[in-house]
């Protein structure tokens, strides 16, 4: 890795740390939802040197990330909602809304459309890495206490 990159990550766990302030979260929480994030960003870094398509390492992440919120919400006593929100900031496609806006208030229709699809698989790719995670979550643990009750 290099140093651009260790910094992006430690970049991502200061994001992180800065949304978990304006989201209220407290003690020990707040440097884990930080941690979240720089997982977030270190995972999706080494993800990018395997994988070239980026809605599939936005896949990939948020499922790992989410699996990683649903622990430490178990840990901390504390909503998943509170770990993910701010382990997946880093990972927001801030820059293609941008430029999926900037393309719309020039009327250029092509470069709109090609960039608001291709910002529209990375938000969907996040929300189904978070959907599976917490799916297999709940299955997991359904099935763990029919298990215990036997």
């Amino acid at each position: 890795m290099t140093l651009n990159e260790w910094l992006q990550i430690l970049c991502a766990f200061i994001g992180s740390l800065a949304f978990g302030i304006l989201f209220n979260v407290r003690k020990w929480r707040l440097i884990f939802a930080g941690i979240g994030g720089l997982l977030s960003w270190a995972l999706f870094i080494v993800l990018s040197e395997f994988i070239q398509n980026e809605p599939i390492n936005y896949f990939i992440v948020a499922l790992i990330v989410s699996i990683y919120a649903e622990i430490m919400a178990r840990v901390l006593k504390t909503p998943t909602t509170t770990f993910i929100t701010t382990s997946l900031i880093p990972l927001i496609p801030g820059g293609s809304l941008y430029y999926t806006m900037a393309y719309a208030f020039e009327s250029n229709s092509e470069m709109f459309a090609s960039k608001a699809l291709y910002t529209l698989e990375l938000a969907s790719a996040l929300a189904l890495g978070i959907i599976v995670a917490a799916t297999a979550t709940k299955i997991y643990f359904k099935f763990k206490s029919k298990l215990q009750s036997l």
